[in-house]
């Protein structure tokens, strides 16, 4: 019986088009509703996709059958499942290939989103359709304004002019963590530093928990560890040095440090630029230059010149300051490396003990003096950083720097009442606007008689109205602001002239909550309901890909933990189990190197072309074959032809009837050992995300039910089939149709005795000078002279008229015989 794969994939997909997985009577378990139900649950999500022009690429299935994979199993485990799809449609991505193309964001994502779908269908996964969603389906975007709405009144949206990353190719205002190098992370443009009225988010009153939080999540520690450090938490002191004005009065400035013990090392301060205190800290014979330098330095952020790798730039203010540990007056400068929004944007300069103090120092000619002594340190070349004994610090010295030293240096500044213990986090207030048109609208307008007023919430969603032109402007202002008719509307307090807020949201907006939706997409009255938060939430298995570790999963953490406070949520994580996957490589004719996929590059696979020539199943298996799922992995095009020889070899043993149990006989021992063997290493395989490995585990036993002629029991027949059911859904389902005359619905996730998977023989190899003769059956544990012996007989023919001289044995492997004739 030929394995035609195109006829059965059809036959296959034809069904499940008309009868889904989720929607079929037959298949439904007990207690599933689509909503909440009872009985064990698994949701199992994909980072839905943004449907871009370019359509999936074999990479977008890699995540896709993975999680497919474990969906399948906990469906045939009798779990209600929730696996739905939708679409991130909002943001920057979909509006630029709809200007790239000349058409509507809407008309573009609407035509994206069909093919993408065409190409999901062909994955075979059990995604649930009926719970799709795009995030800019009015439907869907009026709950993502509701969502802001209720952060607004929380206090946690603020509005401010500041100083944000800007690109001057996206035209739009961009969140710290979309930088990356000082770059775009969408389109590598060098960002650029520009003053624009933005709304915020006040994510930094969440650092504690969004960082204590992780403790308890099942992720990988990588990305566990990426978060920890863009929150980045640091205890220290914040100490106030003092400065004087050119009137005589006492200006304090607080540096917060997380070097307390290199205190009595301070030989400069440096104070951003961009500091309200800059002008009160000038010496008025120094303002000219340092106005100008201030000046240079807000040109050259705009422009993004300012870089950590540039030159050091600074200036002199004319001013001291008084460190309030030693009493001395340290010069007092600016400097570009300093950020306002940074600590307090004053910092300490300790050139002996920090790189960029030590450059600096030498660039201006300031002292450099050592404070931890160390053999290893030599500051005439560079500052040492490492750890010793204090040295030049007074009372502290000879305590060791970075335990002792420090707890004291610590005790005596908050004793002594110039010092504080400070709790400090790196992460930043979250830049939300964008000055873009394909978003969602930001629900607020603005009443010169009542400031910024909320959109009642009966009157969302605020609906982004139809425009011929809507390409961004680049002066800051969004496209929606040239739309008087929709911009104009009446307060919502006191019934006077007002105009609505033009920037919209950032992409992230509506992928923030998404799998909150998932469960009722439908319900119209609210963005939820808690029966199936109660049930369905937080999502078991969370699949896509770990350059969302500090976007969309601390974002989407954010949301949750703040819905959670305000009494809308009962659970505070939205993931338990996250899983990321590794990129799908591909040698480049253009580089010359493996690398990431793309059209420029040359190294692109249309998984539609893979599918025509080999089918879904094959290359479902093949993506799962190539390496641990999540490590990068190299594409290899021959590695279709060994899978495909596989199931070829599956499919051609299984239906030859000669290799089944004839009526009224038992399947013998060896072979329920062997299945039970396979069952085992399969399943621990797949429990341990390790599905490269489980794929040789059914190569394997295809070998050897072929070598040993096994005949298999129907029974046999169909764990093998419902095993392979998860990774070749297609062959799977028609051979057990078949052969065993079953729906896949009936049958279970395959179980198996214990005690059938104890090896107790072992096949050992018999070789003569390294050459194999033939192998011997023996107990597990038979000692080498008695498998010697037993080798011997089977190898006589071999051994008759030579000597042995040596008898190598590598135990329950091979035994080697060395001989002369």
């Amino acid at each position: 019986m030929r394995y035609d794969f195109k006829g059965i994939e059809k036959k296959w997909q034809d069904i499940w088009a008309i009868n889904p997985i989720q929607t079929k009577p037959s298949l439904l378990r007990p207690g599933y509703e689509g909503q909440a139900g009872h009985g064990k649950k698994y949701y199992c999500l994909d980072m839905f996709p943004y449907p871009s022009g370019s359509g999936l690429h074999v990479g977008h299935w890699r995540g896709y059958v993975l999680s497919d994979v474990y969906a399948r199993i906990k469906w045939l485990q009798g779990y209600n499942v929730l696996h739905p799809m939708g679409w991130d449609a909002f943001g920057l991505p979909a509006e630029n290939d709809a200007i790239k193309k000349g058409i509507h964001p809407a008309v573009g994502t609407a035509a994206n989103i069909a093919n993408f779908k065409r190409q999901l269908q062909h994955i075979a996964a059990i995604y649930d359709w009926r719970k799709e969603l795009a995030t800019c389906d009015p439907a869907y975007y009026k709950w993502t304004q509701w969502i802001f709405l209720q952060m607004f009144k929380a206090g946690l949206a603020y509005e401010a002019e500041t100083p944000i990353n800007w690109c001057p190719s996206c035209l739009t205002g961009l969140a710290n963590e979309e930088v990356v190098q000082g770059l775009c992370e969408r389109c590598n443009t060098k960002v650029e530093q520009r003053n624009i009225r933005q709304w915020m988010l006040k994510i930094t009153e969440y650092a504690e928990k969004l960082l204590t939080g992780l403790d308890k999540l099942e992720w990988p520690e990588k990305v566990k560890l990426m978060q920890r450090n863009w929150i980045g938490k640091s205890e220290g002191l914040e100490i106030v040095f003092t400065a004087t004005d050119s009137k005589g009065n006492a200006i304090p400035l607080p540096i917060y440090t997380t070097s307390p013990e290199t205190l009595y090392g301070v030989t400069f301060v440096v104070m951003a630029p961009e500091h309200a205190l800059v002008d009160r800290i000038t010496h008025p014979d120094y303002a000219p230059q340092v106005m100008n330098y201030v000046q240079e330095t807000a040109r050259a952020r705009a422009a993004g010149l300012v870089t950590e790798s540039k030159e050091k730039t600074g200036i002199f203010t004319g001013s001291y300051a008084r460190n309030p540990l030693t009493n001395e007056q340290i010069p007092l400068y600016l400097a570009d490396y300093v950020l306002p929004g940074y600590g307090t944007g004053i910092v300490m300069g300790v050139p002996a003990h920090c790189q960029r103090d030590f450059e600096f120092a030498q660039a201006f000619n300031l002292p450099i003096k050592q404070v931890i002594a160390s053999d290893a340190a030599d500051i005439t070349t560079s500052a040492y950083e490492g750890d010793g004994l204090l040295m030049k610090s007074g009372s502290c010295d000879g305590l060791d720097a970075h335990t002792t030293g420090k707890a004291t240096i610590i005790e005596n500044s908050v004793t002594q009442g110039f010092g504080t213990r400070k709790t400090h986090y790196r992460l930043r207030d979250w830049v939300f606007s964008r000055q873009r048109y394909w978003g969602e609208p930001i629900p607020l307008v603005h009443c010169k008689q009542c400031g910024v007023v909320p959109v009642p919430e009966d009157q969302l969603p605020v609906e982004l109205p139809q425009v011929e032109k809507y390409q961004p402007t680049g002066t800051g202002e969004s496209p929606l602001a040239a739309i008087t008719d929709w911009v104009n509307t009446t307060c919502p307090t006191c019934k006077g002239s007002a105009k609505r807020e033009t920037n919209t949201m950032p992409q992230w907006a509506g992928s923030c909550w998404y799998f909150l939706r998932y469960p009722n997409p439908d319900v119209a009255d609210k963005p939820w309901d808690k029966a199936d938060m109660q049930y369905w939430l937080p999502v078991d298995l969370y699949v896509g890909g770990i350059e969302h570790a500090i976007l969309h999963l601390l974002y989407s953490r954010f949301y949750v933990k703040v819905l959670h406070d305000l009494g809308h949520l009962p659970f505070d994580e939205p993931f338990t189990h996250l899983f990321n996957q590794g990129m799908v490589l591909k040698y480049s004719p253009v580089s010359g190197a493996v690398e990431k996929m793309s059209k420029s590059k040359g190294n692109g696979v249309n998984p539609d072309e893979i599918v025509d020539q080999y089918g879904t199943d094959i290359l479902r298996m093949y993506i799962l074959f190539m390496g641990p799922p999540e490590l990068d992995c190299e594409w290899q095009d021959t590695g279709l032809d060994g899978v495909r020889r596989f199931v070829n070899r599956l499919w051609l043993f299984l239906t030859d009837a000669s290799n089944w149990v004839a009526d009224g006989q038992q399947e013998s021992i060896a072979t329920q050992k062997r299945i039970a063997l396979f069952l085992k290493q399969y399943q621990t395989r797949l429990e341990q995300f390790k599905p490269n490995t489980a794929i040789p585990a059914a190569m394997e036993l295809v070998n050897d039910l072929t070598a040993q002629q096994m005949k298999l029991s129907t029974a046999s027949i169909e764990k093998i089939l419902v095993s392979l059911s998860v990774l070749a859904p297609h062959m799977a389902n028609e051979l057990l149709q078949v052969i065993c005359s079953k729906e896949l619905a009936a049958c279970e996730w395959p179980t198996y005795d214990e005690s059938l998977t104890i090896v107790d023989e072992a096949v050992v190899a018999v070789q003569i000078n390294g050459k194999l003769r033939t192998t011997v059956t023996v107990p597990v544990a038979a000692q080498q002279a008695h498998i010697q012996q037993v080798a011997a007989i089977a190898a006589q023919k071999w051994l008759t008229d030579t000597t042995v001289v040596k008898v190598i044995y590598v135990p329950g492997k091979l035994i080697n015989f060395v001989v002369k004739a």
